[in-house]
């Protein structure tokens, strides 16, 4: 492991797992990181779970399924020591990723996994001006209605046959004019 793979912010990684053994490692993991008091660079770690709903002789019943079987997900920062513990923990059969080196997941696959949402920021206002550079309205000009952060997405009311017309769009679709 390389100089560069050390990074002084947290990033999420996978871990793969003997099937079975998800919750095991997360425990275990939790518990060698409070032993060796490494809470500095070890941040969440989840396996992640969905709710599944069954009906069974006309009975409700809520189960929990793993979302991904045989994957723990890690916030970690990684060193030489974080690296060999996670490793070396019973169950773990690697980073996904090279042998060598973890890569960590981007932030678009952490915002479609819905564990965070990352900080969006954009260079426009509500009631600002601004231009649809792509999909069906491209060259469009319009005003910004609504900025949703948490779905990516702002409303712009848009003059189309001397009609004011709302359209939901990307934040990556519209620029400030």
């Amino acid at each position: 492991m390389s100089q560069k793979d050390r990074e002084t912010e947290p990033r999420w990684y996978v871990v793969h797992t003997y099937s079975g053994y998800e919750n095991k490692v997360k425990t275990d993991l939790e518990q060698t990181v409070k032993n060796r008091e490494l809470e500095d660079y070890f941040f969440d770690i989840v396996v992640p779970m969905e709710e599944q709903i069954e009906i069974k002789d006309g009975k409700k019943k809520t189960n929990l399924k793993k979302v991904f079987p045989g994957y723990v997900l890690i916030k970690m920062i990684v060193t030489e020591e974080t690296w060999y513990i996670v490793r070396n923990t019973r169950g773990v059969t690697g980073f996904v990723g090279s042998a060598t080196d973890p890569i960590p997941l981007t932030d678009e696959e952490i915002r479609n996994m819905g564990f965070e949402t990352a900080a969006v920021t954009v260079d426009y206002d509500i009631n600002d001006t601004v231009k649809i550079v792509n999909g069906p309205l491209e060259s469009f000009i319009g005003t910004v209605q609504e900025i949703n952060k948490e779905k990516g997405k702002v409303k712009v009311l848009v003059s189309m046959f001397g009609r004011e017309t709302p359209a939901e769009l990307e934040f990556s679709q519209v620029q400030k004019m």
